[in-house]
C-alpha cells in the first residue's frame, strides 16, 4: 500500500447545528449525520478524492485555534474567506501569495474557533 499524506481528518465541534451551517454556507458541503459511541458526527459528502472529513461533538473533541490546520481548496479563495468572515470568521492570516507560483493562503477561524486553512491557486 502506498502512502498518502493525508486521508481523513475529524474537525471536532461544540454547536453541529452551528457548524453544519457554517460549513454548508461558506464551502457548499452537504452532510450525512451519524451517531457513534456516544458521539454525534456529520460526514462531508464529497467527491471521490482520496482525503475526506467530518464534524464530530463528544467527549475529547475541543475546538482549537492551535494544533495541525487543514486546509480547504478552491478556485479563488477570496469569496470562500468573504463568505467566513461574512458567518463571523477571524481572519489571522488575509489572503497571501506564497510565491513562486505556489499559489495562495489564508488562515481563519471557523463557527467553533477551530483554525482552518484556504487555499487556492489564484
Amino acid at each position: 500500500m502506498q502512502s498518502k499524506v493525508a486521508v481523513w481528518f475529524d474537525i471536532p465541534v461544540t454547536d453541529m447545528a452551528r457548524a453544519k451551517q457554517f460549513y454548508g454556507e461558506v464551502f457548499g458541503f452537504q452532510f450525512e449525520d451519524m451517531e457513534m459511541n456516544g458521539m454525534t458526527m456529520a460526514m462531508i459528502q464529497g467527491d471521490e478524492s482520496d482525503t475526506c472529513g467530518m464534524l464530530v461533538q463528544g467527549d475529547g473533541y475541543e475546538p482549537s485555534a492551535v494544533g495541525p490546520v487543514v486546509y480547504f481548496g478552491a478556485d479563488d479563495l477570496s469569496p470562500v474567506l468573504a463568505r467566513a468572515v461574512e458567518r463571523g470568521s477571524e481572519v489571522y492570516v488575509p489572503k497571501t501569495d506564497i510565491g513562486e507560483g505556489m499559489g495562495y493562503f489564508s488562515l481563519c477561524s471557523d463557527s467553533e474557533g477551530n483554525r482552518i486553512g484556504l487555499y487556492s491557486m489564484n
